[in-house]
């Protein structure tokens, strides 16, 4: 088993198809998208490959150490990037075959209109060893 995290920008990838900001959807659409997203996990609960995932608020800031004895420096309150993390999810597969797969069926995921947002999802491995499978 391999671990992946599947990433959900905000904004910084490359644009969805179906390109409407979440600001723009209605209630029922937030609705049905956090639905998808909940089945989604509860099926790979269901298959052992679901790890953990959580929604992140697109509020945030940058962090450092400063020194011993001295607080923390912070820029913010806003994280001053082009890319910003919507959400995550961890997921525990057989395969980099698997974990595509499975990024290419959450990407379906409703947003306006009803319609497959079709967007584009980071795909990270875990660093590490990843296990060699043989037949």
């Amino acid at each position: 088993m391999a671990k992946y995290l599947l990433l959900k920008h905000y904004r910084g990838a490359p644009a969805p198809v179906n390109d409407v900001p979440m600001d723009r959807w209605s209630p029922e659409e937030i609705s049905a998208h956090v639905q998808y997203m909940n089945d989604f996990a509860a099926q790979l609960e269901k298959t052992g490959e679901f790890v953990d995932g959580q929604a992140l608020a697109p509020e945030g800031a940058w962090v450092r150490y400063d020194g011993e004895g001295r607080p923390p420096v912070t820029d913010g309150p806003f994280a001053e990037t082009k890319d910003v993390i919507a959400g995550w999810m961890v997921i525990d597969v057989d395969s980099y075959e698997r974990a595509v797969e499975l990024a290419g069926e959450l990407s379906a995921a409703p947003g306006a209109g009803g319609k497959p947002i079709h967007e584009w999802l980071e795909l990270r491995p875990f660093l590490g060893v990843h296990p060699t499978v043989t037949e």
